[in-house]
């Protein structure tokens, strides 16, 4: 029972932080467009402060958007703020990584071929990475850096690398990807609640007691700005974060490290085409390079084909493994979870539904175990039940006869 209340619960959860990030991604994806499509106003419309507007047509009527440089003359009765897209975004996600890293099966966070963990050391070696890289950042955005993106940019990409690799050393591949995007995920929130927010408040005050803004305040709104422009940048990486934990592919690759940090360079450099596009720079070698290293990373990780795995096993001398051998492999290494009434009380339900309770079982999934097993260390989880190389290639060499 506590098993099927905790999948609920991690169902329950992963549904709201997806319905959150949306959220907040759409909205942050909204303003990047709306600001970079403002167009110079009328006269008239500069007399009062604005800045840019935009005429646009939804929802079976036209809109007209308006942009004040600093504030209008009187503060609205109604003033709309976007700040729990973000919150419940990340309180939620924070929750999930509790309820399935940390209190859920060890073995999507410990590996203990990497090194060996308790759960809670593993989740403050986590936390400690989420924490120490917000305050890094903190720092950078804060110093002169931060007036030269480029560079700007280019230090965080490095820092974040850093970060995966050491993280890819430590956890398990799945856990390793999930808080990296923590990490980022808790970069982006912190840009709202340290940055955005209380220049947003500032200007407000400012507005509402009929001051002209100050330095301060002019200076808060630019930093709140370019904080607001480093999450769009982000959104597309932490997205694909999100959906990894579906692929083994991934992060089960033994350089899974330099897959996620090729994945968040692509994505990242992708959307920029977008918000070059919405300032009407039209760059479409940028989609052209993103879509070659693409088709580059997924060319280098691919596995060997069947004939060539059945041609290296032939070349390496592999004995022929015999069908109880197998039964017995899969009865040691993968049934506690992969069976009709899981003996692991971490699952209710053999998970993805795959359950080897016969050789036919085991055969009709030989792709997903040949990535998940064979190709990859990812299963079994955490490699708890100590599933040795040798034993992988003889289950590899056993699917590749069954074709």
């Amino acid at each position: 029972m506590a098993a099927y209340l905790s999948e609920w619960l991690s169902l329950l959860i992963r549904w709201f932080h997806v319905i959150a990030g949306i959220a907040w991604i759409g909205a942050s994806f909204y303003f990047i467009w709306l600001d970079n499509h403002l167009e110079d106003p009328p006269e008239w419309k500069k007399k009062k402060g604005i800045k840019g507007d935009l005429w646009a047509i939804h929802g079976g009527g036209f809109y007209e958007v308006a942009k004040y440089k600093l504030g209008p003359e009187k503060m609205p009765g109604i003033l709309h703020w976007f700040k729990w897209e973000a919150y419940s975004t990340w309180l939620s996600g924070t929750a999930l990584l509790f309820t399935v890293y940390y209190f859920g099966s060890s073995g999507y966070l410990i590996d203990n071929a990497k090194a060996e963990l308790t759960t809670l050391s593993a989740a403050l070696i986590g936390l400690g990475f989420i924490g120490g890289m917000l305050l890094i950042y903190e720092l950078l955005i804060r110093s002169p850096l931060a007036k030269n993106g480029m560079a700007f940019g280019a230090v965080l990409f490095v820092l974040l690398v850093a970060v995966d690799w050491a993280l890819f050393h430590i956890f398990a591949g799945r856990g390793a990807f999930i808080h990296v995007g923590a990490v980022i995920g808790t970069i982006m929130v912190g840009n709202v609640f340290l940055g955005i927010m209380p220049s947003q408040r500032a200007l407000v005050e400012t507005v509402e007691q009929g001051r002209e803004p100050d330095a301060r305040v002019e200076r808060l709104a630019a930093l709140a700005k370019l904080r607001s422009t480093h999450n769009n940048y982000l959104t597309l990486p932490v997205i694909f974060i999100m959906i990894s934990n579906h692929y083994p592919m991934l992060y089960g690759h033994p350089q899974g490290w330099i897959i996620l940090a090729a994945i968040g360079f692509i994505t990242a450099f992708a959307r920029h085409f977008f918000n070059l596009k919405h300032r009407g720079i039209y760059r479409p070698s940028i989609l052209l390079a993103c879509g070659i290293m693409t088709v580059t990373l997924i060319g280098a990780i691919a596995p060997p084909t069947g004939r060539q795995a059945e041609a290296a096993a032939t070349a390496a001398g592999a004995p022929k493994v015999a069908d109880a051998d197998i039964r017995q492999l899969v009865d040691t290494h993968c049934s506690a979870c992969h069976a009709k009434d899981p003996s692991n009380p971490a699952f209710q339900a053999p998970p993805a539904g795959i359950a080897f309770d016969s050789l036919k079982a085991v055969k009709d999934h030989s792709a997903q175990i040949m990535q998940a097993a064979v190709n990859s260390q990812y299963m079994p989880l955490g490699n708890t039940t100590g599933m040795t190389d040798k034993e992988r290639k003889e289950l590899g060499s056993w699917l590749q006869a069954q074709k």
